[in-house]
């Protein structure tokens, strides 16, 4: 699965499973679609640093089934896991940009 984060400002695009786990560390259920209030960004966007502090240094959760049937044995093997505080860096930078400009953050799969 695949996740679009939509602002008035832009987009971004992640694998479902990290980013579901990056909503769940800012304090949201995880479903999708889901929607964050321009109101409510700023707590979320702690609780995702909040959360992050204890458990950023982890790797990120593997790509659904269907996602990893894409990726080759050889690159499995020679890539070092990417950790949730790498791979929040574009969502951390998307919040900060929603909040400055009081916009929602959205979520959906694409």
């Amino acid at each position: 699965m695949i996740i679009e984060f939509t602002t008035r400002f832009g987009h971004l695009t992640m694998l479902g499973e990290p980013a579901v786990t990056l909503l769940r560390l800012a304090g949201h259920s995880g479903s999708v679609p889901g929607a964050i209030l321009a109101a409510d960004l700023p707590a979320a966007l702690r609780e995702l640093r909040r959360g992050l502090e204890t458990s950023g240094d982890l790797p990120s959760p593997p790509p659904d089934a269907q996602d990893e049937a894409d990726v080759d044995d050889d690159s499995r093997d020679r890539e070092p896991p990417v950790t949730l505080r790498k791979r929040a860096v574009p969502l951390l930078d998307m919040m900060e940009t929603a909040i400055a400009r009081g916009s929602d953050l959205m979520w959906d799969r694409s």
